[in-house]
């Protein structure tokens, strides 16, 4: 699929099973975070929308802007962090790059990367600057 030229009816019948899609003040900013820090490639990048894709999976970037007839807007907060709850696992990332990557982009690492023996992966939590928390992993 071209990311750059889908359109948008065929985009969303592609979607399968389970997808994300984020709500960002600024999308643009979330965008350079995410692929400095975990390498995502972004297509269709605007102020008000992109894909990115991880492994080949997309997720949704939305600026607040376009969901001005969705009940969603109502329950964010003004300020301050976005995403409490919820973890975004990114599943074959390089914990140690994304730490190392994070803070310059604009994000905070909550828990550098270490070794989770029980779960046999290696995992760092980070924070993003729209504040939703991503979990980069790789197999020990």
């Amino acid at each position: 699929m071209d990311y750059e030229t889908v359109p948008p009816p065929e985009f969303g019948h592609a979607l399968r099973a389970i997808s994300v899609n984020l709500l960002c003040r600024d999308v643009t900013a979330e965008v350079s975070f995410l692929v400095a820090t975990f390498g995502m490639v972004a297509h269709r990048v605007s102020r008000d929308f992109a894909i990115l894709l991880h492994a080949g999976q997309p997720l949704q970037l939305h600026s607040d802007a376009t969901y001005a007839n969705h009940p969603l807007p109502g329950l964010l907060p003004e300020a301050g962090p976005r995403g409490g709850g919820v973890e975004i696992r990114l599943h074959e990332a390089d914990p140690d790059r994304a730490a190392a990557q994070a803070e310059a982009a604009g994000g905070t690492v909550l828990q550098p990367p270490t070794d989770k023996t029980a779960h046999g992966l290696r995992e760092a939590v980070i924070l993003s600057p729209a504040g939703y928390a991503f979990v980069p992993s790789r197999r020990i």
